[in-house]
């Protein structure tokens, strides 16, 4: 191969069409989804989660049952709403999106879509980082710390966020083959610590398996059992943890590269890998810590130490990764979106120093089922905006990717379709208390709705206006 050559190749490895559809020799098989999903969602947030349920007081039942509807909706969503549009559009989130909503407009959604995102990665940063302290014995922040507590872990969280974003900012090639090479040992090694810990906790049947669940329950809530979650707070957490990427439709950017919309049934990969298998393996690693040291604090780095030792540590540093890696590759093209004259790789960059600095603080990465519940809520409706303007707006007589096709700055049918739920959702969740799962399907509903409607009205406005000036 010629140097000349060589570059041209190399130049394909990085480019990410940004502003155009994705071309047929850019496309992959499912092969390369199954890898990136097993991978991303068999990650660090799994060791974050997964005790979580333990820490709120959810059943075994409603855990095992509540997970395995949850999860096979969230596929559902990716196969039939984001994957077909991604496989005939071929766009970015951005892009598509800026066709819809206008340039001014999804430079506002950029913003909040990439910081939320960063705030995401730099989470899984932390997770990484409790792990990579131990073989130093360095004492790691403890679960309601919000500050770091020494400069050593700042020191180890910067130069885990370098890495990360280094191999980000090579594009989705990088970010795939990183996955697909990480994830089928570390899906083993989930495993692994979750079938260790039944074997510490000594059980040998379903109702030792309660009991002593109840009694791990029992010690982490200092004596009492109050659960915070039942069956269906369990089914909407796991179908909308990742609301912003399905019926949000973030992924429109990853499964613009599959060659057909069934490739969005690689996602099972990693609902049922991650979101069951490693959540119900992390939350059984928090109850035998517990019972092996009187600890419920559910720091993943020490936590996967005492149950599996060395091979916990690598896990966990390499499942930070495998998460943090795509969703700065996701925040790079929002950033990207927003000042399109900077390049990709620039934006992951920012996007990963955005990330780094937010990992610093370890309060991101332990109220993260409260935090993911929020982004949905506020990312995610902006999704059926897409989905209503692709199937819907023909059939009504609304002018698709409208602002495009009038040059608008802001399609105000968009803004105050996204605004008024997001708005009174925002409202229920901080002034009332209520839990934010409850609020992102109506507001997603609502969004698509309310779009459609504005644009009808603006639509029937503008020809009343046209017929009087005739």
């Amino acid at each position: 191969m010629t140097e000349s050559t060589e570059e041209v190749h190399e130049s394909h490895l990085v480019e990410e069409f940004e502003s155009t559809p994705v071309p047929a020799r850019a496309q992959k098989g499912a092969r390369a989804f199954w890898g990136m999903y097993a991978g991303e969602h068999a990650a660090g947030t799994e060791f974050m989660i997964g005790p979580l349920f333990l820490l709120a007081g959810v059943s075994l039942h409603n855990i095992f049952w509540g997970l395995l509807l949850g999860n096979f909706l969230a596929v559902l969503s990716w196969r039939f709403v984001c994957a077909p549009i991604a496989t005939k559009a071929r766009l970015t989130l951005y892009f598509h999106l800026e066709k819809i909503a206008g340039k001014n407009l999804v430079k506002v959604y950029n913003l909040a879509n990439g910081v939320l995102f960063c705030f995401l990665a730099g989470a899984m940063i932390t997770v990484s980082a409790t792990a990579v302290g131990i073989p130093f014995n360095l004492e790691m922040p403890a679960f309601d710390a919000i500050y770091p507590n020494s400069v050593s872990f700042v020191m180890i969280v910067v130069a885990v966020g370098v890495v990360i974003s280094a191999v980000a900012g090579f594009g989705y090639n990088a970010v795939s083959r990183f996955a697909n090479i990480a994830s089928p040992w570390m899906v083993l090694i989930f495993l692994g610590c979750g079938i260790v810990a039944l074997k510490q906790l000594g059980v040998d049947s379903w109702a030792g398996l309660e009991a002593i669940w109840t009694e791990s329950i029992v010690f982490a809530q200092g004596g009492e059992v109050e659960t915070s979650m039942g069956f269906l707070e369990v089914v909407l957490f796991a179908w909308f943890c990742n609301a912003a990427m399905h019926v949000g439709m973030s992924d429109l950017s990853v499964f613009r590269y599959a060659k057909k919309a069934s490739s969005g049934w690689a996602t099972a990969g990693g609902m049922y890998v991650g979101h069951y298998m490693a959540w119900i393996a992390a939350a059984l690693m928090l109850a035998a810590q517990i019972k092996l040291t009187q600890s419920a604090d559910p720091v993943p780095g020490p936590m996967a130490f005492n149950v599996v030792g060395i091979a916990g540590i690598i896990c966990v540093v390499v499942a930070g990764w495998t998460t943090a890696n795509p969703t700065i590759y996701r925040a790079g093209l929002a950033f990207q979106a927003m000042l399109p004259g900077t390049s990709r790789l620039s934006m992951t960059l920012l996007a990963g120093s955005v990330a780094t600095i937010a990992a610093i603080f370890p309060a991101f990465a332990f109220k993260l089922l409260g935090f993911v519940g929020l982004y949905g809520t506020i990312l995610a409706p902006m999704g059926a905006v897409i989905f209503a303007d692709w199937h819907f707006s023909k059939r009504l007589g609304v002018t698709p990717f409208h602002a495009e096709a009038n040059g608008l700055g802001v399609n105000k049918s968009v803004l105050f379709a996204w605004l008024i739920p997001v708005v009174v959702s925002l409202y229920f969740i901080f002034a009332q208390g209520v839990t934010t799962w409850y609020f992102v399907l109506p507001a997603w509903m609502a969004c698509g709705v309310l779009f459609l409607l504005f644009s009808r009205m603006r639509g029937g406005l503008r020809s009343r206006l046209q017929r009087k000036e005739e």
